[in-house]
């Protein structure tokens, strides 16, 4: 297995360091980070747990250095994100199905008709088709082929001009309809690029496997709540986790499912934003439902952490939620010393949006160890 100093996680050109970016998503770990927790506070053999693995950078962190890792994610983007990363399908594979795939989307011509304004200020009409085809015939949920064409298709439903299949738009939040058509019209960009879908997608898959597939150390992501799927975890583990490396969702900050509306609608949701009403799955506002959260979450993972294993917890600095994670921190790891390491942000960060005046909170960092 190699080292981390071998592995050139800065650049791209080794396979860990091109599949690791692969995902754009919204309040990501930064690469590097995740990569030195890992290589600090465990080795080579051990397990590691992150019950809010998001694009799963911890998960594949670990499983590039050598560690069995699990994770959890909730939000299908996110999870076929890191599913995919772990475990990507044959590149010849992949390749064929984006020609039977393609090769449907005249089927389609009619019915992008009748989609909302947003998609035809956002996409061509060729592109469009070609989403209807993919939204309809792609089993992601059980296909690994599938699922890989499927995840190369969500990375690039959009971003700048001349990066993703869409007009320009962010690439890690999908903008609101409303918002995008405006800006689009006062940009004069009322007309979507021409891209050819098939050309487009076949560059992209292309190049990502240019460098090949890293080595990794047998890892999963589960798709599902934490607070039940951690007991299927607890099942199916080997050995207990030396490290839990997470980082909650922060209280009352973002719907990460509204905020990934456009890349969920291609998965079969709704073809516009809309805050789902199911349980972890909105923004929390309800602070005794975010303080049963990570109860429910910190209680589960404690009674699988090993002797001497270390809790590394990122969280934001404001009050509530800073006070919150380390109260549950403290009630189910109560022998552990503690350490606090606070994170301004230097420069604009990744989750900073054109159009949203909100500040992001500086982050701290909690580590536990035994």
């Amino acid at each position: 297995m190699a080292t981390l100093e071998e592995l050139h996680i800065k650049g791209l050109s080794t396979p860990a360091a091109r599949w690791a970016r692969f995902g754009p998503y919204y309040a990501m770990f930064p690469l590097e980070f995740a990569f030195e927790v890992v290589n600090t506070y465990s080795k080579v053999g051990d397990s590691i747990l992150d019950p809010f693995a998001g694009r799963c950078s911890s998960v594949y962190a670990g499983a590039v250095l050598g560690r069995h890792s699990w994770g959890i994610e909730i939000n299908p983007v996110g999870w076929i994100y890191g599913k995919v990363k772990l475990n990507p399908a044959n590149k010849d594979d992949v390749i064929t199905r984006l020609e039977q795939i393609y090769a449907k989307h005249t089927h389609y011509t009619n019915s992008i008709e009748k989609l909302p304004e947003f998609f035809h200020y956002c996409f061509c009409k060729e592109v469009l088709a070609f989403l209807l085809a993919a939204r309809k015939n792609l089993d992601w949920k059980t296909n690994d082929v599938d699922a890989t064409l499927m995840a190369f298709i969500l990375v690039h439903l959009h971003g700048k001009l001349g990066e993703g299949l869409s007009n320009q738009m962010r690439q890690t939040k999908s903008m609101g309809p409303e918002y995008s058509v405006n800006w689009w019209k006062e940009h004069n960009l009322a007309i979507p690029p021409q891209i050819n879908p098939y050309d487009f997608m076949l560059k992209k898959i292309q190049w990502r496997y240019q460098k090949g597939i890293p080595n990794m150390t047998e890892s999963a992501v589960l798709f599902g709540d934490s607070t039940t799927e951690l007991d299927m975890v607890a099942q199916n583990a080997e050995q207990q986790f030396s490290l839990l490396f997470t980082s909650p969702p922060y209280w009352s900050i973002a719907d990460y499912h509204k905020d990934q509306w456009l890349r969920l609608w291609l998965l079969g949701g709704t073809d516009r934003p809309k805050s789902t009403g199911q349980k972890h799955k909105r923004r929390f506002n309800s602070k005794v439902a975010y303080q049963n959260l990570l109860e429910t979450v910190f209680s589960k993972c404690a009674r699988m952490m090993a002797d001497h294993s270390t809790i590394y917890v990122r969280t934001d600095a404001r009050e509530f939620t800073f006070n919150c994670t380390l109260e549950m921190l403290k009630k189910y790891f109560p022998e552990y010393k503690i350490e606090t390491k606070e994170k301004p942000f230097k420069k604009k960060t990744q989750t900073a949006l054109f159009g949203n005046t909100s500040k992001k909170p500086a982050e701290i960092d909690i580590i536990l160890q035994k």
